[in-house]
C-alpha cells in the first residue's frame, strides 16, 4: 500500500509510487567497440514535490573501490522533472515566472482519468539534466507500477561527449526501486548500458 502525502497534487497519483528517497547498488556494462566497460557502482535517487503538479528528481551515483580499502569515487550526478503529459492551460504558471490566470484542469481523480490512454497507462514527459553539458527529454508511459521512457529529443553542449538517445525502465518489485538504462553513445549503436536495484531509504 502507497501512502500519499498530504497536498499532493491529483495529477502526481499515477507516479506517487517514486516518492521519496532510494539507496542501493547496480552494475555498469557498456561495450565500446571491443572494449567492455564493466564496474560496481552506488546510487541515491530522489523524488519529492512541490505543490506543483511535476515530480523533482534528483541522483547521485558513485563508484565502488576496485580493491579493498579504496575510496568511492564520485560518478555522475543528474536532476530533472517528471509530470503527465497534457497540454499546459491558463491554469498552470508560467511561462518564466508568470502566473496561473484561472483554476487548473485535473485536481480531481475523475479528472485525472481522462488522461489516461488506450493502453490503460498515462503518457508522461521527463527531462533529465547532466552536468556534462547533455539534457534529454524522454516521453513513454507509467502504467501501475512500471514506466517505459525513450529519448524524444537529445540536446548536447559544444564541449560534451557524444550522446545521440537513450532508453530507460523502471518498476516497483517487491518494494525495491529497479530501473535498467540503455544508451547510444560514443559511436555506438542503442545498447545495455546500467542497471540498479534500490530499497527505500529510511
Amino acid at each position: 500500500m502507497i501512502d500519499l502525502p498530504v497536498g499532493l497534487p491529483a495529477e502526481l497519483v499515477p507516479l506517487s509510487w517514486l516518492l521519496g528517497v532510494w539507496e542501493g547498488s547496480g552494475v555498469i556494462d557498456y561495450k565500446i567497440g571491443e572494449e567492455r566497460v564493466t564496474r560496481e557502482f552506488g546510487q541515491r535517487v530522489s523524488f519529492s514535490h512541490d505543490g506543483l503538479p511535476h515530480l523533482n528528481y534528483t541522483s547521485y551515483a558513485w563508484l565502488f573501490p576496485e580493491e579493498e580499502g579504496g575510496e568511492p569515487e564520485p560518478l555522475a550526478t543528474e536532476s530533472g522533472y517528471w509530470r503527465l503529459a497534457r497540454p499546459f492551460g491558463e491554469g498552470d504558471p508560467g511561462p518564466g515566472l508568470l502566473p496561473a490566470e484561472g483554476a487548473s484542469r485535473y485536481t480531481t481523480a475523475d479528472e485525472v482519468e481522462t488522461l489516461r490512454n488506450a493502453d490503460d497507462g498515462f503518457d508522461i514527459e521527463v527531462s533529465i539534466v547532466h552536468p556534462g553539458g547533455v539534457l534529454e527529454l524522454y516521453l513513454g508511459q507509467v502504467k501501475g507500477p512500471r514506466i517505459d521512457l525513450a529519448t524524444d529529443a537529445v540536446v548536447r553542449s559544444s564541449g560534451a561527449k557524444e550522446y545521440a538517445a537513450a532508453t530507460r525502465l523502471y518498476g516497483l518489485v517487491d518494494a525495491h526501486l529497479l530501473w535498467a538504462w540503455d544508451v547510444s553513445a560514443l559511436g555506438q549503436d542503442l545498447r545495455t548500458h546500467a542497471s540498479a536495484r534500490l530499497a527505500k531509504a529510511e
